[in-house]
């Protein structure tokens, strides 16, 4: 303990000496989280590094969210301090799939989910997120939608709507994927009172069980405002640091026996402090990739 007080007072030297920002996904480690200037989702923390005055951005999490901030202030130096954290989900998809589904659905429009690298984005009409993906699929102009990379997502926009969605069946996060209707009938079972809230990356069948369906952003909120006591989760078990922290009054459950994204938990203290001690490590992106991602990006907030 007195060794992390002390790795966590040099950490804040550093920070304060480079003008940095440490920022952390809602699925990092909980002493990640508690040391994080913010935390949040994806996207929110990305347009948070661009608000700020900060010359240096580190970013807790995996490398498309660390590449999505450098496309967001693409002057701005954004550390990832664990190299090796990436998400499986965003490496199912590459740039050279999108233009060979293009070819092969010449009138349709390519969405991404933030979920990708930044070449997939580049190659892409429009970015969203788990929160604004219906909305989005609703207002474009287009009647053929390929939707990549997360097959599970894009099955739950196809209820809301008549467009045909092209799906990239290969497309998925392995954490929400593997949730069952059999680990939601067992939490259940638990907790008959609980309210359950599932994470629009899960299957379709998990999903019709749910009491609401939300983003991590979306559930933080909505257990904030709920009444309800008990909540059964079915996301990445890191945004239960967030949920005691925030509603000490409240009890809350993770679904299903595989909650943890490996890759989200590689990221540790000392990780930050070499991050910001010997400046690594640095994203760095093609500045064509940036002008075309930055569009896809910005492409978003036209429909939201």
């Amino acid at each position: 303990m007195h060794k992390q007080k002390n790795l966590i007072e040099k950490i804040f030297k550093l920070k304060q000496q480079r003008r940095a920002i440490i920022l952390a996904h809602n699925y990092q480690r909980p002493e990640i989280q508690a040391i994080a200037d913010f935390a949040g989702d994806s996207l929110e923390l990305s347009r948070l590094a661009a608000e700020t005055k900060a010359d240096c951005i580190v970013f807790c999490g995996v490398r498309f969210m660390a590449e999505t901030a450098k496309i967001l202030s693409p002057q701005k130096t954004v550390l990832l301090p664990e190299y090796d954290a990436r998400c499986p989900m965003a490496s199912l998809v590459n740039a050279e799939d999108v233009r060979a589904l293009r070819k092969q659905h010449p009138k349709a429009k390519v969405i991404c989910y933030v979920n990708t690298t930044a070449e997939v984005k580049a190659e892409s009409d429009v970015c969203c997120t788990s929160a604004n993906a219906v909305q989005i699929i609703k207002k474009i102009d287009a009647e053929e939608i390929i939707f990549v990379p997360d097959r599970n997502l894009a099955a739950y926009c196809q209820t809301f709507t008549d467009k045909k969605i092209i799906i990239w069946d290969k497309g998925y996060c392995y954490v929400h994927d593997r949730i069952t209707m059999e680990d939601v009938n067992k939490g259940r079972n638990k907790w008959p009172e609980a309210l359950l809230l599932v994470h629009p990356e899960c299957r379709l069948e998990v999903i019709r069980l749910a009491d609401q369906v939300l983003s991590t952003t979306g559930m933080i909120d909505y257990v904030k405002k709920s009444k309800a006591k008990k909540f059964l989760v079915a996301t990445e078990d890191g945004i239960l640091y967030r949920m005691k922290k925030e509603n000490p009054d409240k009890e809350f459950m993770v679904v299903g026996s595989v909650n943890q994204c490996c890759n989200m938990k590689k990221t540790t203290l000392q990780d930050i402090f070499y991050a910001l001690h010997k400046n690594q490590t640095k994203i760095v992106l093609k500045d064509d990739v940036i002008q075309a991602a930055s569009y896809c990006l910005k492409a978003m907030l036209t429909y939201v």
